[in-house]
């Protein structure tokens, strides 16, 4: 389907795929025949994504994310482990929203979406661009671990030990790998966020880490 190729990895809504097949006596037919075949994977109701195998091109489930519910941004352990700062691999891509939580179920993967501040969302983000083309956005290493403060229900801490206990211990980040963290996106998230207390002993400890490094 050279007609679908042109949109490689990005996301596109049903009305554009009936447009590019108006040639066809019933575009809606089509589109389901699509599907059935594979051609189409639906992500939700009225938006799909090209099959690999017809775009040549390796999905990104980042960019699915930010185009599946929006605005958002990957954060949580999905930015930790897309940077290599933790060992796990996520089963769930993780993003941060202004809008109300929500939660898909797609072909491509689980998709969780968590509510935070509007004037805080866009503190610390970066934009990834994939082969020249396309573009998500990613919460920096900061953020991702402001955001998991801040949404993890009955996570307080009262010391830079409990802190940084928790970085080393739970999030298993490794510090010795030569990490230089941004703490000025921390004052930021202070700033606006909520959790305060925490996030002001976060920014505290990854001044005391860079400074040894």
């Amino acid at each position: 389907m050279e007609v679908l190729e042109q949109y490689g990895i990005i996301p596109v809504d049903y009305s554009t795929i009936l447009t590019n097949l108006s040639d066809y006596k019933s575009p809606k037919d089509k589109v389901s025949r699509l599907e059935k075949s594979g051609v189409l994977i639906r992500l939700k109701k009225g938006l799909y994504v090209i099959s690999p195998t017809i775009s040549k091109q390796t999905l990104s489930v980042e960019l699915i994310a930010n185009h599946l519910y929006g605005p958002s941004y990957i954060s949580y352990e999905s930015a930790l482990s897309y940077y290599g700062l933790i060992p796990e691999r996520v089963y769930i891509i993780k993003s941060a929203t202004t809008k109300r939580k929500k939660k898909y179920q797609t072909p491509i993967g689980k998709y969780e979406y968590i509510t935070v501040p509007e004037n805080y969302f866009s503190i610390g983000l970066s934009q990834i661009i994939i082969q020249d083309s396309f573009a998500f956005i990613i919460a920096s290493p900061e953020k991702a671990i402001c955001d998991l403060i801040m949404s993890t229900s009955g996570l307080r801490f009262q010391s830079q030990k409990a802190i940084k206990e928790y970085l080393i211990e739970d999030l298993r980040i490794d510090f010795e790998a030569g990490i230089r963290f941004k703490p000025e996106i921390i004052y930021e998230c202070e700033k606006y966020g909520y959790k305060k207390t925490e996030l002001g002993l976060l920014h505290n400890v990854l001044v005391s880490i860079n400074n040894k490094g």
